[in-house]
């Protein structure tokens, strides 16, 4: 039979246990419901406590230990970059986003490529109304582009939310590329050396292809303008392997028969949309071409440097450049 102090101990452990267990309910499904978004970033090497502390500091969880003691039961791995979260929102949801697919988007990859990482994360239903949501979001662009939202979303990583719909993952992909663009001084209503914004994006696009490496763009941009200008083909390898749904590789000359309206060999002017992510440095390029003559360019050697010319001899002389450097 218990003694009355060790039914008093009994007692107490129990009463320690119950607040214990309702203070910890408490911290993982919090009263008052989700606040607003605020980001997190998790830097390389980061542990799981350094990561609770900054969602402690973000408001989006009130206490860091009984996070950590929930993560006991399961926790997460996690990427480093940069998260967004509801403040106060509860632990099954701080999880969910850590845990969640994350699309990659790179400059280069075309929205077809980006579409195919959706299918591979989040299944084909999911990347079916990814594909039909981008459709509906280029009649509404500010850019106007020619039915298509190619060209048109920010490069980053995305993470897929258990919450998130097709139509929410191209919301934010379309506003980080009108924010990146905006802080390089792209809007829609920009101009120059006579196309719009769109045209101006195009043209990022092409340069992104062509230009292989930062180095290389603002003079290939300088190309492009110079053959705009000057009335005939752009002839850009980049478009043929577009319109065959290529990326890279030889170009034959049965490719550059190709009848496409992206068959710049073919057809004047630029493409009719974007042909890829386009990055910084091309918008730069686009906005900010160096003078010069430039009307023809080539890679020389295995780093990737491309040489320019003014006239065709001086082309065919720097493709025997690279032929001699092993390269073409």
């Amino acid at each position: 039979m218990l003694t009355k102090a060790l039914r008093w101990v009994l007692a107490s452990i129990l009463g320690v246990c119950i607040v214990a267990m309702g203070w910890f309910l408490l911290e993982a499904y919090p009263l008052g419901g989700p606040g607003q978004l605020v980001s997190v970033t998790v830097q390389p090497g980061d542990s799981l406590a350094t990561i609770a502390g900054k969602l402690h500091s973000k408001g989006v969880i009130a206490s860091p230990l009984a996070f950590r003691l929930d993560l006991i039961l399961g926790a997460p791995t996690v990427d480093p970059g940069t998260y967004r979260f509801h403040q106060n929102s509860s632990f099954a949801s701080v999880k969910g986003v850590l845990a969640a697919p994350v699309i990659t988007v790179v400059p280069g990859l075309t929205l077809h490529e980006v579409a195919l990482q959706v299918a591979a994360r989040e299944g084909a239903t999911y990347a079916d109304h990814f594909v039909t949501d981008a459709t509906a979001a280029a009649a509404t662009s500010p850019f106007h582009p020619a039915g298509s939202l190619e060209g048109l979303i920010g490069a980053g990583q995305y993470r897929i939310t258990p919450q998130a719909t097709a139509k929410d993952l191209l919301g934010e992909m379309t506003a980080a590329f009108s924010a990146q663009a905006a802080a390089l001084g792209l809007t829609p209503s920009t101009t120059r050396n006579g196309l719009d914004a769109y045209q101006l994006i195009i043209a990022a696009s092409i340069v992104d292809k062509e230009g292989y490496y930062p180095r290389n763009m603002p003079k290939v941009a300088r190309v492009i303008f110079n053959r705009l200008a000057r009335g005939g083909p752009l002839q850009m390898d980049a478009t043929v392997l577009y319109a065959l749904g290529l990326d890279g590789g030889t170009v034959t000359h049965a490719m550059l028969k190709t009848k496409s309206p992206y068959n710049t060999y073919l057809v004047a002017g630029l493409t009719p949309t974007p042909i890829c992510t386009i990055s910084s440095d091309a918008i730069k390029a686009v906005l900010n071409p160096p003078p010069g003559p430039w009307l023809y360019f080539t890679v020389v050697d295995r780093s990737g440097t491309e040489a320019f010319a003014t006239t065709f001899a001086q082309q065919l002389a720097n493709e025997r450049r690279a032929v001699t450097n092993g390269f073409g």
